[in-house]
């Protein structure tokens, strides 16, 4: 079995990492305390071919992997967890358009997403929808030129920011075959936003409720086919998920290469503190924590990638574990620093309140619990 990253995928981390150091590292902060990302971000980005990393090149995507996109991921995360988990959004959604949605639909949109002159947010929870997300409300009814849309979606990543929506809405009745897929450009009547919300980490990511108000679309916005878009949420869910861990890997990884630096240069009692051996012994764990967290993440993602059959299992184990192990290095790495360590000044404590959320999204991780005992129920 052969661990090591082939030539092609390196460099594909490689220019990853540099943009990410290059071009978002240094502003992380400040982008933090506006509470929103720039938006000529996004095209420098498109132009790197990571606004559709994985939708297929017949359709002019980057037609990359599911592992190869986690490394994408987690160089980013490197920079900025924030901005590399926006990005995993966006083409989420891409994907989506790029596997269901016509060919006409794909003409008319793609080509602006994969440069991002388009950005995505994806639009399934509500304010009394999270884990069941299949008790989903918000209803598109049939009208002589398309659809009515009205409803809430809370928590969306890029309400009030993004270029368009792809919402999972009702199309039917109750349960997951009375879900449609829709797409809702900024700027349509009837479309509004909350207030921004108030969030412990992810803050340079705008975040809002998206909200309906007989919100008339064409019935040309439909993705794909009626009372399937409940599927086609969930489809892109296990991809969401091991990029959300790779964003708590990058994110962790860079905590403890800090950690590791300051350690050499912060002296107590007459000596550097990376000589005093229990320290070395919790740098020891940490280390030994991601390195594991690294090969279960790109394991699942390689299950996901040759469609084995216990991928959405992998996925969820993957997802649960190294989201926990990332935000458990980074208190650590936390506690190594000190009072500095609480300081916005060594980004330490950003990277804390950052990967806690990731723990919640794209699946809590007791609902990725359920997925695997499931699994196991299903198949002993």
């Amino acid at each position: 079995m052969d661990f090591a990253l082939t030539e092609e995928q390196s460099a594909i981390f490689d220019m990853a990492y540099g943009f990410g150091q290059d071009a978002i590292a240094p502003h992380a902060r400040t982008w933090e305390a506006q509470g929103t990302i720039p938006k000529e971000l996004w095209p420098q980005v498109g132009e790197l071919g990571f606004g559709g990393l994985y939708v297929s090149e017949e359709s002019g995507g980057a037609g990359l992997g599911r592992l190869d996109a986690t490394l994408v991921f987690e160089a980013l995360s490197m920079a900025c967890p924030s901005v590399a988990a926006f990005l995993s959004i966006h083409n989420m959604c891409a994907r989506m358009i790029d596997s269901f949605a016509s060919d006409d639909f794909k003409a008319r949109v793609l080509p602006d997403v994969l440069t991002m002159q388009t950005v995505l947010s994806y639009c399934l929870t509500e304010p009394g929808s999270g884990s069941d997300a299949v008790a989903l409300k918000t209803r598109a009814e049939r009208t002589n030129e398309g659809y009515a849309l009205n409803g809430t979606k809370a928590f969306i990543s890029g309400g009030g920011y993004s270029d368009a929506y792809v919402c999972m809405v009702r199309t039917g009745d109750a349960g997951a075959g009375g879900v449609s897929t829709v797409y809702v450009e900024d700027g349509t009547e009837g479309l509004s936003f909350g207030a921004l919300e108030d969030k412990m980490g992810w803050r340079s990511q705008p975040t809002a409720q998206v909200q309906f108000d007989n919100c008339n679309i064409s019935a040309d916005n439909l993705i794909g086919e009626e009372g399937k878009g409940f599927k086609y949420a969930m489809m892109g869910l296990d991809g969401g998920r091991l990029n959300i861990a790779a964003c708590s890997l990058g994110a962790a990884q860079t905590a403890l290469t800090s950690t590791l630096n300051y350690m050499g240069e912060r002296k107590a009692f007459g000596q550097p503190i990376d000589q005093f051996q229990g320290l070395q012994w919790r740098l020891a764990d940490m280390e030994i924590e991601l390195q594991a967290a690294r090969v279960f993440l790109r394991q699942a993602a390689w299950k996901l990638d040759q469609g084995a059959p216990d991928a959405t299992k992998f996925c969820a184990m993957a997802k649960k574990f190294v989201t926990e192990a990332g935000s458990k290095v980074v208190d650590q790495c936390l506690q190594l620093h000190g009072g500095y360590g609480y300081l916005a000044d060594y980004g330490i404590e950003k990277l804390v309140r950052d990967l806690r959320v990731h723990q919640i999204l794209e699946g809590t991780n007791e609902i990725m619990r359920v997925i695997v005992a499931r699994d196991m129920l299903k198949n002993r």
